[in-house]
């Protein structure tokens, strides 16, 4: 005789994806106190590391977009 296949926990399931949105939310507001708190801290030093900093923060989107295009295929 067969056994019926196992029935998911349609419950943990509901919990979790209530719960998701939460903690997006929570590490959302972490990372954007930490990236404010670093332009203020930047800023303070002058503007020689501003556009130093600039420079490496495009530098870093183009190759991320390079690569997304390159593997994204």
């Amino acid at each position: 005789m067969d056994d019926p296949p196992p029935v998911p926990a349609v419950a943990e399931d509901a919990l979790l994806g209530l719960l998701l949105p939460f903690w997006q939310l929570v590490i959302g507001a972490v990372v954007l106190a930490v990236l404010v708190l670093s332009i203020r801290r930047l800023a303070r030093r002058g503007p020689s590391r501003m556009s130093t900093a600039l420079l490496v923060t495009a530098a870093a989107i183009a190759g991320i977009a390079a690569l997304g295009l390159l593997f994204g295929g």
